[in-house]
């Protein structure tokens, strides 16, 4: 462990940020690849990725702020004297760090040449929001502000203006950490003093870092949330069918589907992400063959009995726990994606014996991605028919039924437990 001056989370914090809004670059990618932040002990790399995530999470509220306290906008060349304040704010407003520490280590990361012009200013807008920023934050409409106009239209088209409303909300707040058992969740629930949902899923808040709690070095359970677990149950009874898993890194639903007694044959194109499934299922002891390849080009040696695909896609189902998915991402990706979700569904069913299911998902809130794409699959050439899930397949949740017998599921749904993330599945039988 080297040591570091106090200014050194917030460095970083900075440079985070700066990652994040300045090069789209994923907030668990940069966390990943920053090599300073694993020489700080554990408490500061914590208060870095709060700051981080909730600057992330009320930017558009910072931004608001921030804006009060200055006369005219600052250039678009001071993006890190822009970045600064926004830290700085984060911590005044939404966290119990002393406003004097905010503003003086705010200040103190102003040494770029193109940050000292602006150092005075940033003392004054700090102290300012140190005065008033509270006050102010009563009276802003948090859910609007923070959502990014494209998101907020195209949900308030899909879902109507209430539902947008709460799912904006339910972004606001820490999730819980959910868990899936390997077996016995009941015993699990006693041992780490959580909750089981209807679904199977455990939930609790930890504190302190996942690998710390019982059951992970014995691979006891995995983290996955509430509703990324329920897609692989609509493919009823799998035990000793041979089930592709398509997109399966990092191997939540393979770990699934294994644990249930399916053969599995885990397919990516990710030889990393391939490597992070592998270390899982060693923790947890399931088995499952691997393939490194592309789905659209790769055909297995036999039709399998079933296929399930977890389409890449925008993930805007996610918000809650990646904050960062709406500062990176842009209405103009979603048709390419969804072009490609069609050509993999397309692929998995060439996969699927006459008579197996395909499960198609995507963890998206956007209709492009979800309904859309299997509408437009289902009627075009018929080689494939909607079977309609039951709300006891899925814990008794009618509420996550849709008109047309798909899942989904909104970050809003169960807000009173913690919410759960925005999934889309529909099952699919070959004729």
């Amino acid at each position: 462990m080297v040591q570091q001056d106090t200014d050194t989370p917030r460095r970083i914090a900075l440079a985070l940020i700066g990652a994040v809004l300045g090069r789209r670059q994923p907030l668990d990618e940069a966390l990943a690849v920053h090599a300073e932040l694993a020489r700080v002990d554990a408490r500061d790399r914590a208060f870095v990725r709060a700051v981080v995530a909730t600057t992330l999470r009320r930017l558009g509220q910072i931004d608001d702020l921030v804006g009060r306290c200055m006369e005219r906008p600052l250039p678009p060349t001071a993006a890190q004297t822009r970045n600064i304040l926004r830290v700085g704010a984060c911590q005044i407003l939404f966290f119990e760090v002393p406003a004097y520490a905010a503003v003086d280590t705010a200040v103190n990361l102003a040494q770029h040449p193109r940050c000292r012009p602006y150092k005075a200013l940033i003392n004054a807008v700090l102290r300012r929001l140190a005065r008033d920023g509270r006050m102010w934050l009563k009276s802003q409409d948090a859910a609007r502000l923070n959502t990014p106009d494209w998101l907020w239209r195209s949900w308030r088209r899909a879902y109507g203006p209430e539902t947008c409303r709460r799912i904006a909300e339910a972004h606001l707040v820490e999730p819980p950490l959910d868990l899936t058992a390997r077996e016995r969740p009941e015993t699990w629930s006693a041992r780490l003093g959580a909750e089981i949902l209807p679904s199977g899923s455990l939930r609790l808040r930890p504190h302190g870092p996942v690998e710390q709690l019982p059951g992970f070095a014995e691979g006891a359970w995995w983290v996955q949330d509430a509703a990324a677990a329920l897609p692989a149950a609509l493919l009823g009874e799998v035990r000793g069918a041979n089930v592709i898993d398509l997109c399966a890194a990092p191997g939540g639903k393979t770990a699934q589907l294994a644990a249930r007694g399916a053969r599995v044959l885990a397919v990516d194109r990710s030889a990393g992400r391939m490597q992070r499934l592998k270390t899982n299922l060693a923790r947890l002891g399931l088995d499952a063959r691997i393939e490194i390849a592309d789905v659209l080009r790769y055909r297995p040696d036999e039709p399998a009995d079933a296929v399930f695909l977890d389409a890449p896609c925008s993930a805007t189902g996610t918000i809650r726990r990646h904050p960062d998915i709406p500062r990176i991402k842009r209405a103009d990706e979603i048709p390419a994606l969804a072009a490609i979700q069609q050509r993999m569904l397309r692929a998995a069913l060439a996969m699927v014996r006459p008579g197996g299911l395909v499960v198609y998902a995507a963890c998206s809130l956007q209709p492009e991605e979800g309904a859309k794409v299997v509408r437009s699959f289902v009627g075009r050439g018929g080689a494939a028919v909607r079977v309609p899930i039951e709300a006891d397949e899925i814990g008794g949740a009618a509420a996550f039924v849709g008109p047309e017998g798909d899942l989904r599921t909104l970050p809003c749904h169960m807000a009173e437990k913690g919410g759960m993330d925005g999934f889309y599945a529909c099952r699919l039988r070959r004729r």
